[in-house]
């Protein structure tokens, strides 16, 4: 569990805040249920109960069918209180008559901050029509209405810092110490993507793409180190440092600020065998970095329009390690069009490379992106994921659902296994390395293959079907 408050929703309750609104945080990162917010609703008593996704969190771009029966759950239950209820989030904006028919007044689309504060004042000052607040859909007289999208803020730099004292902060720490032994906070440096992967939702965004400045970026670290004091940061931007020349300015102002905390971030391997950017992340504190290798095939990278190479994913990660900074691959299998031998591929890919992370999941077909187009015919009752583990094939795969299951643990074994031969080559060359961990690691291997034969024989099996 590595649980982060939600960004986003920080965000809009700052802005809020910054516009005379009193505000209050009802965390259901930390609950156990969406029951949880009815004492906080006794307690605070608000007019108005805002359900606001996290835009900056993978998983709510992943529109899974739990979150939402939360969002009706939370959206009823704050109804029956007295509350007028505002929703934000993809998934509403997808499905607005279900939203609506769950006790929503109003669904907030696209950019969310400004729209809120405008639908604030409706509410509280009426000094505005609903029908005139750009970015807002209501119902009126049983008929849905949506008016004209609200323009992005292009300059993040104006917008205040997330409203971190309403968040538990204590409660993540001594979460994430418990199981972590550091405590890792959370930051956002932009805004969109525009690159074009087919497959990648962007509900909020589109294709524009804005970045706060350096400097900006460093006085929130700054503020952080005095306030939440976290050990780590995960910059969850969708692409950390795609601007020319950001990241040189970036590592200089961080360090010219005494502001580095070690971090961990999303990048694309083309960009970072551009303009030095592996060396200035690593001075600016860099430990981590997730890119989007997706597949080893470069058929399937082109058929996603991914706009990488399989050299460029070789390359980037033997830079990243002898830069000594940690590398995670994210895998997808399943894509239209992959066969066994793209499938092997893949794997190939990972055993040479062996990134020190991996996550593995299946082509997930999102509303608004054009691979969704592409197979929606061949979708049926099952449009969503009921959570992020479920793996499901919503189209008509090169193979059965089940194959792909077994895939995703074939290849995480594999992996576990790689990575443990590399650690008992280093043990059998410096015996004194040795660590519990590493022993641990070792004696976890033995079982994975043990475990391995059976799993792929299964896989070879499905694989005729």
């Amino acid at each position: 569990m590595m649980p982060y408050p939600p960004l986003g929703t920080l965000y809009a309750a700052s802005v809020a805040r910054t516009a005379g609104y009193s505000v209050a945080l009802f965390d259901s990162m930390l609950a156990m249920s969406e029951e949880e917010i009815l004492p906080q609703i006794q307690r605070h008593k608000p007019s108005v109960v805002v359900i606001y996704d996290d835009d900056f969190n993978y998983l709510t771009k992943m529109c899974l069918t739990r979150m939402r029966e939360a969002a009706f759950r939370m959206s009823q239950i704050a109804k029956r209180e007295g509350c007028v209820v505002i929703v934000h989030g993809s998934d509403a904006v997808d499905h607005l008559e279900k939203y609506f028919a769950h006790d929503a007044d109003f669904v907030i689309c696209g950019e969310g901050e400004q729209t809120l504060v405008e639908t604030l004042g409706h509410i509280f000052k009426k000094d505005r029509g609903k029908e005139s607040i750009s970015g807002l859909a209501f119902v009126c007289d049983g008929t849905v209405y949506r008016n004209a999208e609200r323009a992005v803020v292009k300059d993040l730099d104006t917008l205040p810092f997330p409203a971190w004292d309403i968040a538990d902060i204590e409660r993540y720490r001594s979460v994430w110490r418990k199981r972590h032994g550091y405590f890792s906070a959370n930051m956002v440096t932009t805004r969109g993507c525009p690159f074009h992967c087919n497959w990648c939702a962007k509900p909020i965004y589109g294709q524009v793409y804005n970045s706060r400045s350096p400097r900006n970026v460093v006085e929130e670290m700054k503020f952080l180190k005095l306030t939440v004091k976290p050990d780590h940061i995960w910059f969850c931007d969708d692409i950390f440092g795609l601007k020319p020349g950001w990241v040189a300015q970036f590592s200089e102002e961080v360090i010219k600020q005494n502001a580095v905390i070690p971090f961990k971030c999303l990048a694309r391997v083309d960009l970072l065998l551009k303009e030095n950017a592996i060396d200035n992340l690593r001075k600016a504190g860099c430990k981590t970095i997730w890119v989007g290798a997706e597949s080893g095939s470069q058929k399937i990278l082109d058929a996603m329009e991914k706009g990488t190479s399989i050299e460029q994913i070789y390359e980037a990660t033997r830079k990243l390690k002898q830069a000594g900074i940690r590398v995670g691959f994210f895998l997808q299998y399943g894509y239209p069009g992959e066969t066994r031998e793209d499938i092997d591929l893949t794997l190939k890919m990972v055993m040479e490379c062996l990134p020190d992370e991996i996550g593995v999941s299946v082509s997930y077909p999102l509303p608004g992106t054009k691979f969704y187009e592409n197979v929606k015919s061949q979708m049926h009752n099952k449009q969503n994921w009921t959570d992020s583990q479920d793996l499901a094939m919503m189209f008509a795969g090169t193979y059965r659902p089940d194959f792909y299951r077994v895939l995703h643990k074939v290849t995480h074994k594999r992996f576990r296994i790689a990575q443990s031969v590399e650690i008992l080559k280093s043990v059998i060359v410096r015996p004194w390395s040795v660590t519990p961990a590493k022993a641990r690691r070792l004696a976890t291997a033995v079982y994975l293959r043990a475990t391995l034969s059976k799993l792929e024989n299964e896989l070879a099996f499905l694989r005729k079907q």
